[in-house]
């Protein structure tokens, strides 16, 4: 039987929650519709989704909370699409430094809802979570890190696990299949979103310093990942495949 992907809806607005849903069912999508936090925790106990659209302003338990605990827990690596409001860009930096995949700012058009939503599906799936035919499992060697691209974690050089985010992965792999080159923004955001940045699009800029934070990469004077003024970022070691994961 052909997976249909079920994507759950969070927003404590019943009207766009319904609109938004039937929206997706009439585009071949199974959707769930939820008014808040706590009804997504019951809902995620019983039944796995492909994607969560959430809105940031809910009562309660708002989507940027919402969006830390799912990172920290069992579904972090489900793909989630923020909704924010049109004047509150500092959410929508908080968003991503929590781990949102992606946003889209109100009001929008459902249609490019459903786009953004088939992006950031086939975004996830172009590098598979676990050991699969299209890509073969490996170490890959840089400074102190390898990067397991089965488990996709990093592993420093005692062995300890530092977990990633899907678009920190995402990210960290692009540079890790083009080291020591220049790669301007709209390229960073093209291979890792799929999307053309706006004028002042700023995700790129934040995913690399949660990666910078993740690698232990000084900002100030950084030996990974290093900022070329006015053109982009360079990763700027060398990359070595050492292997297959035990």
């Amino acid at each position: 039987m052909e997976h249909v992907d079920h994507i759950l809806i969070v927003d404590d607005d019943r009207e766009i929650r319904e609109l938004v849903g039937n929206y997706l069912k009439k585009n071949g999508l199974r959707t769930t519709v939820v008014a808040d936090g706590r009804q997504m925790r019951t809902f995620l106990e019983s039944t796995p989704v492909d994607l969560i659209v959430m809105d940031i302003m809910m009562p309660g338990d708002d989507g940027l909370m919402l969006c830390r605990e799912l990172r920290s827990g069992k579904h972090k690596s489900t793909p989630i699409l923020m909704l924010t409001a049109r004047n509150d860009e500092t959410d929508r930096i908080i968003g991503l430094e929590m781990g949102a995949d992606d946003y889209l700012v109100k009001p929008f058009a459902a249609r490019e809802l459903l786009a953004r939503i088939n992006a950031v599906l086939r975004r996830t799936r172009m590098l598979p979570p676990n050991l699969v035919v299209t890509e073969t499992s490996r170490l890959l060697a840089f400074g102190r890190w390898k990067l397991d691209t089965s488990a996709r974690h990093l592993l420093d050089s005692d062995g300890t696990m530092v977990a990633l985010s899907g678009a920190e992965y995402r990210l960290l792999r692009v540079f890790l299949d083009h080291p020591q080159r220049v790669l301007n923004r709209d390229q960073l955001l093209n291979l890792t979103q799929g999307r053309d940045a706006d004028l002042f699009d700023r995700s790129i800029d934040l995913l690399v310093s949660r990666l910078r934070q993740r690698l232990l990469d000084d900002a100030r004077e950084p030996a990974y990942i290093k900022t070329v003024r006015s053109e982009g970022y360079v990763f700027s070691l060398p990359v070595e495949i050492v292997g297959a994961p035990e």
